[in-house]
């Protein structure tokens, strides 16, 4: 799932804990349409071929483009290797969000490429898919161990702070009911970086359920310490 601007910018300044039900309750499936969503993938993947920096910034989603400046997002930009083909994989839509796989063709080869749009075909977060950063490491494992039901296993990665936000049992609560109404979980995909550095940064991890792929989020603090999750659900 993906936050709107709004609720993105509450999730990174909130301390500690789950949305309340109030926030909760504003996130639906989203109203992108399939179309909508791959026109605005192409044009992003265009400006990446052409390493069009500031169509790129443009492009983002109001609170990430209030993180990252032109300037960062073009030196992101120029260190890639050329692009010399691209093409829209998958589009899958979610609680909000839509994610796109997608692949570009360099000199070295084929290599996939993960995106996470909002409502209005924003940019919200991308990234190789055959790089981890250590927090998206700890993402996916903690995702994993709820998927798998290792409740304790899952609440040890998070800070003591949270640990007493949340038992054992409150995982597994929220998690069986993000579950059953997203009608039943099938796979992790991946974890993306929405916003690093800081005192708060924020992953999303796209999880495939039989209805739709669902993007978590998960921050943590500056020393990588899962300080909130958000896997409740409980608009629903």
């Amino acid at each position: 799932m993906k936050l709107s601007a709004a609720l993105l910018a509450l999730a990174l300044s909130a301390p500690i804990g789950a949305l309340s039900p109030a926030k909760a309750q504003e996130l639906t499936r989203t109203e992108l349409t399939p179309a909508q969503a791959t026109a605005a993938a192409e044009l992003l993947l265009d400006a990446m071929k052409q390493k069009k920096g500031d169509a790129v910034h443009a492009a983002l989603a109001d609170p990430i483009q209030a993180s990252v400046s032109q300037k960062k997002v073009q030196a992101r930009l120029d260190q890639r290797v050329n692009i010399s083909a691209s093409r829209v994989v998958s589009v899958t839509p979610g609680y909000n969000t839509t994610t796109i796989d997608a692949v570009v063709t360099t000199a070295s080869g084929d290599e996939a490429l993960l995106m996470v749009l909002d409502e209005d075909g924003k940019l919200l977060a991308w990234k190789w898919t055959e790089r981890t950063l250590p927090i998206e490491a700890t993402a996916l494992a903690f995702t994993r161990a709820l998927a798998e039901g290792r409740w304790v296993m899952a609440r040890s990665m998070m800070s003591l702070q949270l640990q007493k936000e949340l038992n054992p049992a409150d995982l597994e609560r929220k998690w069986t009911k993000l579950s059953n109404v997203a009608g039943g979980f099938r796979q992790v995909k991946d974890a993306v970086i929405a916003h690093q550095g800081g005192d708060q940064q924020l992953v999303l991890v796209a999880v495939a359920f039989g209805k739709a792929t669902s993007n978590l989020f998960v921050i943590f603090d500056d020393r990588g310490r899962i300080i909130n999750v958000d896997i409740s659900r409980d608009f629903v």
